[in-house]
Parts: structure tokens; C-alpha cells; sequence
């Protein structure tokens, strides 16, 4: 009898493959790794370069950053002072863990405690598709709306924190944060939710304090 396996599940057991001995590297180094996904435009970027400032002196930070073309954040995290990586896929709606370890070689992980991984923006394809780390982070916005949760609950189910950015949007937009927190709650009960703004940097303490204690 003949089985047929469906290619999808070929291609992700080969990743994860991949992603086993990316986390091998990272343990070996004793680096922690954060994975940050997210929609176009809710502040990934953003999020990372205000950690970098929040933890410096703390923490010594790398950074891979996935877009799909351009290396326009990757020289934002340079110019804050971080080591930094840039991996473009060329039309691809995520990254896999070939091309991280691809990518730590252009890293000096002898001098790292702490990797961020920007995600490509889309909310589905990256939560497929394991990397090596060792927490997800899902960031929303205030302008993406409430119900975020309840649309994409894949999305937020595999989750070890949740950001809600924007929060100074909050007196303009008509977002429920109670609602969205429901949203996280029915679909994830473990993941701590954290509200911020990372252009005025309110709530970004706790979020810091979270990331320093990965």
C-alpha cells in the first residue's frame, strides 16, 4: 500500500528539522530568541527598537529582520546600535528556519544574550513555520481593530505573549479592550497581553521586564 504524503507536511518537517538545530546553536550560545509576528504596519519595528533602548546595559541584543525586499529596517537596528540581519524573501509571506541559520552567520552570537527575529507582516504564514525559538510574540495594533483574535484565532493560540501597540490611538479609534481581550482569553489563557505605546512609551515597562526575564 502506498501512502502519499502531501508535500506541505514534507516541506514543514524539513523546517522543523532546521529549527531543531537552529535552537541547539542558540542554547549552545546561551541566547534567548523572540519571534515577532504581526500585520503589516502594527509596529513590529517599532517594538524592537524600543527594547533595544529599554534594555540597554541589560541585555546584549542581535537582530534578524524579514521583509521582503529592502534592508530599510535592518539599517534602523543598526543605526540604534545593534547588531543586525537582514533576510529578504523575495515575495515569500514568512521566514523558515534555513533562512535564519543561513543568517546567524552574519551575527557575533558569542556576544548576544538576547535575538529578536522580526517576522515578515502577515498574520497566518509565520506561525506555521518554527525557527529555533524560544518564545512568539504576536503584536497587534489599535487601528487593526478589536476583533483580530476572533478573525485569526491560529494566529494567536501558539502564542507566549501578546502586545496591543498604539494605545495612544485609543481616545480616537473605536477599539474595546476589554473585547479584545476576551478574543486573546477564548483562544490562548496563558499568554500574558501587554498595552503599550511605543511612540509615547507607556506600558512599555512591563513589556521589558517580560523580555529581559526571557
Amino acid at each position: 500500500m502506498t501512502v502519499q504524503i502531501p508535500v506541505v507536511e514534507q516541506v514543514l518537517s524539513a523546517n522543523d528539522q532546521i529549527a531543531l538545530q537552529n535552537r541547539s546553536v542558540f542554547d549552545r550560545y546561551g541566547i534567548a530568541v523572540v519571534n515577532f509576528m504581526a500585520s503589516p504596519g502594527a509596529g513590529k519595528t517599532s517594538l524592537v527598537l524600543r527594547s533595544i533602548e529599554g534594555l540597554r546595559g541589560r541585555r546584549r541584543i542581535g537582530v534578524i529582520e524579514g521583509d521582503l525586499a529592502s534592508r530599510i529596517d535592518a539599517d534602523r537596528v543598526a543605526a540604534a546600535g545593534a547588531p543586525a540581519v537582514q533576510i529578504n524573501t523575495g515575495g515569500g509571506c514568512h521566514l523558515d528556519a534555513p533562512q535564519v541559520a543561513d543568517a546567524l552567520a552574519g551575527l557575533p552570537l558569542a556576544e548576544l544574550d538576547l535575538l529578536l527575529i522580526e517576522n515578515v507582516g502577515n498574520l497566518v504564514c509565520p506561525t506555521n513555520f518554527l525557527l529555533g525559538e524560544h518564545r512568539r510574540v504576536l503584536v497587534a495594533s489599535v487601528p487593526e481593530g478589536d476583533d483580530k483574535p476572533l478573525k485569526y484565532p491560529g494566529s494567536f493560540v501558539t502564542m507566549d505573549a501578546v502586545v496591543l501597540n498604539k494605545i495612544d490611538l485609543l481616545p480616537f479609534v473605536d477599539f474595546d479592550v476589554a473585547a479584545f481581550e476576551r478574543g486573546v482569553r477564548a483562544v490562548n489563557q496563558r499568554a500574558p497581553i501587554f498595552l503599550l505605546s511605543c511612540r509615547t512609551g507607556e506600558g512599555l515597562e512591563p513589556w521589558l521586564e517580560w523580555l529581559a526575564a526571557a
